[in-house]
């Protein structure tokens, strides 16, 4: 009889904590990966050589937006704006060395909400800005609040920079066509180090909701893989971005960054063939990466419980518009980047969304997603009704804008801004002062053919409504606030 009441209690006691366990584990993990400088070279965005299965599978279980663009196409703006959740207007953040904080030194970061809300919350590799290759191994330029554990891998792509190639000796690795053929293994590399922890850190918390972002630097330059990846693109299979002769002539100056004015910086075709082949052999060893994450997730029987989010902080240029390489431009190249989000149960899983969304839209999404709450301010909104119906109806446009340092093209500093919508791209430097851009996305995907090079009267109409989706998002004109004219 003495007994019954203790079993009783322990009956009771098991229940309560299988019901407390219950409730933390209905919590949605989150896995985010960024990737460093990816274009739409996937397989599952229609490149016709692009290697990519796990990326492509990612694809096939979730959402793929197919027109997903950037707030400004470089590295620290873009990753400020998706980690704040707000414009580069709102943040102050133009160049490679401007901090968010410093203008908004309060500001709530998506991570900092899953801290928040009682998730384990950590960062593997690049999230915020790196000076690629230099700060490899460091911080970088990290925010320290928006993260309980912090690990920054260093692998022999550091240790063998020595051996990289550079087709432009007088210009760092960073910023050129330079690569690697590197011996070893994928472990060995910084990126095989970052899924290797990423994996680790899941199996520790795998009892526990967790947001663990994986920060890939690859395909950034210098273009750095394992050989294998090389040889999955023979150079004869590979061509350079067509262009119409005389495509650059009905386009402003500003329209071409100011660190690559001269088409393929001179440089001899083979080399760039022999570019284009690394920068794909990197795509596919950062793939590589991505599926021993998800197969860890498979493994560990998380899957069904994680939201998973695939990006990359912009686009990139790999030759076209007759030798535009890397970012900076308000091309579609340059502003339109992989958008990947595969989300428990939602019932758009498997398609892919025409829709125009930004990447502001990535934080109150992954909230959302989670059941956390809406944080004040933020200039986005939820992808969740995309996420379950990829073709409901969405009045979405994008904008996105860059800021060109004067130089020897330009007198004066200037603005530029882009508007996307399904049909149109309207862009204007100095507020129209320095050029104007209109390409008809219905007739002219590749924008070879700038409508507001001789304008009509219909083309003027067009581009006065247009104008209009700036306002309140990008107001054209220099900031006010310190920036760095080398690091624009």
């Amino acid at each position: 009889m003495a007994r019954f009441p203790l079993i009783l209690f322990t009956l009771l006691y098991v229940q309560s904590s299988s019901s407390l366990f219950a409730v933390q584990s209905s919590k949605k993990n989150v896995v985010f990966i960024a990737v460093d400088d990816l274009a739409s070279s996937l397989g599952c965005y229609g490149h016709l050589l692009a290697k990519t299965p796990h990326i492509d599978r990612l694809a096939a279980s979730g959402v793929r937006f197919d027109r997903a663009y950037n707030q400004l196409p470089l590295c620290n703006p873009s990753r400020a704006s998706v980690m704040t959740g707000l414009r580069p207007d709102t943040i102050k953040v133009y160049d490679l060395d401007a901090h968010f904080r410093d203008t908004l030194p309060d500001a709530v970061t998506l991570s900092q909400q899953f801290i928040k809300a009682d998730y384990f919350t950590a960062r593997v590799g690049k999230i915020y800005h790196y000076n690629v290759p230099a700060s490899i191994g460091t911080d970088g330029f990290d925010d320290a609040p928006s993260w309980q554990k912090t690990v920054n891998p260093k692998g022999r792509d550091k240790t063998d920079e020595h051996l990289v190639f550079n087709a432009e000796p007088a210009r760092k690795i960073s910023g050129t066509i330079s690569w690697l053929e590197a011996e070893g293994t994928d472990e060995e590399q910084t990126d095989g180090m970052v899924a290797t922890e990423v994996i680790k850190m899941m199996r520790e918390k795998k009892d526990e909701p967790f947001f663990i972002a994986a920060g890939f630097f690859r395909p950034h330059s210098p273009f750095i893989a394992p050989k294998k990846y090389f040889a999955l693109y023979p150079l004869e299979d590979l061509r350079l971005p067509y262009a119409p002769d005389g495509d650059r002539d009905d386009i402003p100056t500003a329209a071409f960054a100011h660190n690559n004015p001269i088409p393929n910086y001179n440089i001899e075709k083979p080399h760039l063939l022999k570019g284009l082949q690394a920068y794909l052999a990197c795509v596919s060893f950062i793939d590589a990466q991505v599926g021993r994450i998800l197969a860890e997730l498979d493994q560990l029987d998380l899957a069904e419980n994680t939201v998973v989010v695939f990006w990359s902080d912009h686009g990139y240029h790999l030759g076209e518009h007759n030798g535009v390489w890397q970012k900076r431009t308000m091309f579609e190249e340059g502003t339109r980047a992989p958008l990947i989000i595969r989300a428990p149960g939602a019932k758009g899983n498997g398609q892919a969304c025409p829709r125009i969304v930004e990447f502001v839209d990535i934080y109150p999404t992954i909230t959302d997603l989670a059941g956390l709450p809406l944080e004040k301010g933020l200039e986005g909104r939820s992808l969740r009704p995309l996420l379950n119906d990829p073709l409901t109806d969405w009045s979405g446009v994008a904008i996105s804008q860059i800021l060109r340092p004067a130089d020897k093209r330009l007198k004066a500093p200037v603005m530029g801004r882009s508007v996307r919508t399904h049909r149109w791209r309207y862009t204007e430097w100095a507020e129209g002062k320095e050029g104007t851009e209109l390409y008809d996305h219905a007739t002219d995907p590749q924008e070879f053919h700038n409508l507001a090079h001789k304008p009509d009267a219909q083309t003027r109409a067009t581009i006065s409504r247009l104008r209009k989706h700036f306002e309140g998002k990008a107001s054209g004109k220099i900031p006010t606030s310190p920036f760095n004219p080398p690091r624009l």
